[in-house]
């Protein structure tokens, strides 16, 4: 049975990922949906990028990823949809697929992306500020009843990609940046455990404070404790145990972080 995971900036408060169901469900009655999450910062593009591109492969092959997070809404941005390697993504063509379609490029997937312009596959309606419902949730739900990816739309070469810093190779060190911070306030970096493999680390800098080496779980330091170690899918960052590396640190994305190695 096919899948379908919704991305959204739209909390819960107002009904709209419910109607999106609906809206679905309509279409494809069968279908199982699965919340990713609806508690993206609102418009934050590389937020909802971030999340998709970290939670994507861990879904079923056949899926599709159908993400709502598009400040650009009824202006002439494109509506998008696009087989990446075994998945499916709808959503708007503003960035937010960049880290996926990266990611395709690591695992060498092909990928194949349609600019949506077949109103055939739309409600009879179209709202110019919500889209989700009228344009991506039908799209999505007749993707999953088997509809081919090239009858929604026409073939586009260019989509939007958002700027990927990569981290710096300075002399014993690595430079990185702050590139998401999650609920409990971890500050997850662009440096990844590949990128320190046979390093001795000594030391990790942010914000002026100096976390010496690196921890495997949260419970190897006291309560308070700033601490650094991998997260679940292989991304330093600076925590707090039992509490906020960002409220302490007045942590944001952006910020500098460096891994110091012993000569």
């Amino acid at each position: 049975m096919t899948c379908i995971s919704l991305l959204t900036d739209f909390g819960l408060k107002d009904g709209n990922v419910g109607v999106m169901k609906g809206v679905i469900w309509g279409i494809a009655p069968g279908v199982q949906i699965s919340d990713l999450s609806h508690e993206i910062s609102p418009q934050n593009v590389e937020e909802a990028a971030f999340v998709l591109a970290r939670a994507a492969p861990y879904f079923p092959d056949g899926t599709i990823h159908l993400v709502v997070v598009d400040p650009g809404v009824g202006t002439e941005r494109r509506p998008m949809a696009a087989r990446i390697g075994p998945y499916h993504f709808v959503g708007p063509d503003n960035g937010v697929a960049t880290r996926l379609l990266d990611y395709a490029t690591r695992q060498d997937w092909k990928t194949e992306l349609v600019h949506i312009n077949n109103p055939e596959y739309w409600l009879s309606e179209i709202s110019h500020v919500f889209h989700g419902r009228d344009i991506f949730a039908p799209v999505a739900a007749h993707l999953a009843r088997g509809v081919a990816l090239n009858a929604v739309g026409k073939t586009m070469h260019n989509p939007i990609l958002l700027h990927l810093p990569s981290p710096t190779a300075l002399e014993d060190a690595l430079h990185g940046e702050v590139v998401y911070i999650d609920r409990f306030g971890s500050l997850v970096t662009n440096i990844r455990e590949p990128e320190l493999s046979g390093h001795e680390i000594r030391s990790i800098e942010i914000h002026g404070r100096e976390i010496e080496g690196m921890v495997k779980t949260f419970g190897e330091r006291p309560h308070g404790s700033l601490v650094a170690l991998f997260s679940s899918t292989g991304d330093l960052i600076v925590s707090v145990v039992n509490g906020s590396a960002a409220l302490e640190l007045g942590g944001r994305v952006g910020d500098h972080v460096t891994v110091k190695f012993y000569p």
